[in-house]
């Protein structure tokens, strides 16, 4: 599944300037405000290709996020994206088309009520397994594209707007119990839309063996009512640096999977050498129908894919991303090829007060 592309009207701009200048404005109160706290600016720019039945689309993107504190227990954080798009024409017309696409992808206030309790409020990225909170951001994702089941479990948008409840249920030395619960109200704000839904997620995490397992659950509460059902497995063996990352969902029109694995080896040098800053990607997926319609995002039909990657780890959080998918389904096979290139920024937006 691509990361999504919007057709933007200047009223729609113009209501995202608006609501950039209220951000802005909350920012710089709480700059003057509380001092000794100071917030993070962080985020990614990268620039991608994808060529698909030899035709090449150019997008270059931006992802800022940004972390306001607010004394010791209250945080306030967001993300936007924006992004173009340039597609070649279709029907055999010469030239490109172009696409664009700014907005929030989430905006909350986090208020940590306990070691073991935290409080959302707002508009927040849904804990559907985990593609969606952790690995979705540009500068995290090890290809350009999200897996094909990215989509099921997290009501269309990613994002819910209401309440959450999150935090650490059980801590021990050998294992530990997350949660997350949550519930959206419908909203048909074109900057903040949701559907009205509910949900959950719980994982075990083994610290000796670096191994967690997790359930999801969903709910859409609007319209014709579905459930989601969602596993995932996260395994990163101590002393190495390979990591294994898979999910499997399940909603009313279609279910699948995908595996993914990547490594970096330390034997000739580290991790900073030049070899060791090479890292080989591969993940398999599939898709299953369950019935034909359609408002799922995962494709129409069957689909099984391979995708072979290897990324460069340059200095200062750069990074270079190439792929190669092949793509399998009763519709017709394709031949995907992707590359790009990553920047990771982080810093404060002014120097903090020592306490």
């Amino acid at each position: 599944m691509s990361r999504p592309i919007l057709r933007c009207s200047l009223a729609q701009i113009a209501r995202s300037a608006r609501l950039v200048a209220f951000a802005l404005t909350v920012f710089f109160t709480v700059r003057y405000g509380v001092a000794q706290d100071t917030p993070l600016i962080s985020g990614g720019v990268a620039f991608f290709s994808n060529t698909n039945g030899g035709n090449t689309s150019y997008m270059p993107i931006i992802e800022p996020l940004i972390d306001i504190p607010i004394g010791n227990r209250i945080l306030i954080e967001s993300r936007a994206v924006l992004l173009e798009n340039f597609a070649p024409n279709g029907n055999g017309q010469p030239g490109y088309d172009h696409t664009h696409f700014a907005g929030f992808t989430y905006l909350q206030a986090d208020y940590i009520a306990s070691p073991h309790l935290t409080v959302v409020g707002g508009s927040f990225l849904l804990p559907f397994n985990t593609y969606n909170d952790r690995l979705s951001p540009v500068w995290i994702s090890n290809f350009q594209d999200g897996p094909l089941i990215a989509s099921i479990g997290t009501m269309s948008s990613g994002s819910g707007l209401g309440g959450m409840l999150s935090g650490s249920a059980i801590s021990r030395e050998k294992y530990s119990v997350n949660y997350s619960a949550w519930f959206s109200a419908r909203s048909g704000n074109e900057q903040f839309n949701s559907k009205r839904s509910s949900g959950g997620r719980a994982s075990l995490y083994l610290p000796t063996k670096r191994l967690e397992v997790g359930l999801s659950y969903d709910r859409l509460l609007q319209g014709t009512q579905e459930n989601f059902l969602g596993a995932h497995v996260w395994w990163e063996p101590k002393n190495t640096a390979f990591r294994l990352r898979s999910e499997f969902a399940r909603g009313r029109h279609a279910q699948g999977y995908w595996v993914e694995a990547d490594y970096r080896t330390p034997a000739f040098g580290g991790l900073n050498s030049w070899v060791g800053r090479f890292e080989p990607l591969f993940r398999i997926q599939q898709t299953f129908r369950r019935d034909t319609i359609s408002s799922d995002g995962v494709p129409l039909v069957n689909t099984q894919r391979a995708d072979f990657g290897l990324n460069y780890n340059l200095p200062h959080n750069t990074r270079i991303l190439t792929s190669y998918s092949r793509q399998f389904s009763s519709s017709g096979n394709a031949n995907i090829w992707e590359t790009g290139i990553v920047y990771r920024f982080l810093f404060p937006v002014w120097k903090g007060k020592l306490k």
